[in-house]
C-alpha cells in the first residue's frame, strides 16, 4: 500500500483533502476519493485538491479538483484559496500573483498581508451553450420546469455551472427539494451548482449552494461569484458585492462584463496527515 501525505483545510467551512501531487507518484480513482470524503469512516471533505505540474508554458502548477463523490471537476473558488495559502505556507512559490492552470483555464492567485486570499475567476459567461445550458437563446432569466413547477432562475458559468434562484428568505429556501432536482435537470448536460440568493440591499446577500457531486456545502466560492454575476446581470446589484454564506462572508467584485469577477476570503489549515491508498 502506497502512503498519502495530506493537508486538511477549509475555506469559511467548506473543507478540503489537499495533496501535493507534484512528482506524479499518486493516481487516484473515484472509489478511493469517495471513501477518503467518508465523514465517519475516512478524512472527510467536500472536495480533494490535487496539485500536479503544470503543462501550459505560464502556469506555476496544475489545480485538480475531485467532488466528494470522486467526479473531477473545473473550478472552485474556495479551493483555489486553499490551494493558494498552501504553496506559500509550503515554500512551493515565492510569487504573489500565483498563476494556475485548471481544466477551465488559468487563474490567478493573490496572497494578501491580512492573511487572506483574492482569486482572479475570469470572467463570467451567460452563452448558454458555454455553460452548458438547453435554451433557445440568452436571457437574463430563465423558466425552468422542475418536477412540473416553473422556476425561475439566471444560469452561468464561472469555469463551472451555475443556476442562481431568488429567494426571499435562504432559511426557508427548498434547498433540499429542488438543489437535487436542478442539479441533475436535463437542461443542464454536465450537471449544475444550483444558488439560492436572498438579496439584502444592492451590495449584500445571502446565499446557500447545492453543489453538484456533493451536496449543500458551508460555503461555495465559484457559487458566491455565479450569483454576484446573475444579479448584475439583471440589475439587481452594485459591482462590490458583500456575500454572506453559511460558513462566513465573502467579497466579490465585478468591475464590468469584460473584466474578471474577483473573490476575496479566508481560509485555514486544519491538520496534516497520512492515509493509505
Amino acid at each position: 500500500m502506497t502512503s498519502v501525505k495530506f493537508t486538511k483545510m477549509h475555506g469559511l467551512g467548506n473543507d478540503f483533502m489537499v495533496v501535493n501531487n507534484l512528482d506524479g507518484r499518486y493516481h487516484f480513482k473515484a472509489p478511493q476519493i469517495l471513501a477518503w470524503s467518508d465523514r465517519k469512516t475516512g478524512i472527510g471533505f467536500d472536495q480533494m485538491l490535487v496539485i500536479e505540474q503544470p503543462t501550459h508554458p505560464e502556469a506555476e502548477f496544475t489545480y485538480r479538483i475531485f467532488n466528494a463523490d470522486g467526479s473531477e471537476v473545473e473550478h472552485c473558488g474556495n479551493g483555489a484559496r486553499c490551494f493558494s495559502r498552501y504553496v506559500v505556507d509550503n515554500k512551493l512559490t515565492t510569487s504573489t500573483a500565483i498563476k494556475v492552470q485548471t481544466c477551465a483555464g488559468m487563474i490567478v492567485l493573490h496572497n494578501n498581508a491580512d492573511g487572506t486570499v483574492t482569486v482572479d475567476m475570469g470572467v463570467p459567461t451567460f452563452v448558454p451553450q458555454e455553460i452548458p445550458f438547453i435554451a433557445d437563446a440568452e436571457q437574463q432569466s430563465y423558466t425552468i420546469d422542475v418536477d412540473g413547477e416553473n422556476v425561475e432562475a439566471g444560469a452561468v458559468t464561472i469555469g463551472n455551472p451555475h443556476v442562481v434562484l431568488q429567494v426571499a428568505d435562504t432559511s426557508t429556501a427548498r434547498l433540499e427539494e429542488i438543489g437535487p432536482l436542478l442539479e441533475s435537470h436535463e437542461r443542464f448536460p454536465k450537471r449544475v451548482n444550483v444558488g439560492f440568493m436572498q438579496i439584502i440591499n444592492r451590495q449584500h446577500i445571502n446565499l446557500r449552494v447545492f453543489e453538484r457531486g456533493v451536496g449543500e456545502t458551508r460555503a461555495c466560492g465559484s457559487g458566491a461569484c455565479a450569483a454576484v454575476a446573475v444579479g448584475q446581470n439583471q440589475g439587481l446589484l452594485d459591482k462590490t458585492v458583500n456575500v454572506t454564506l453559511l460558513g462566513g462572508d465573502l467579497t466579490v467584485c465585478w468591475k464590468n462584463t469584460t473584466s474578471s469577477i474577483e473573490m476575496t476570503g479566508a481560509c485555514s489549515t486544519v491538520f496534516e496527515g497520512l492515509t493509505k491508498m
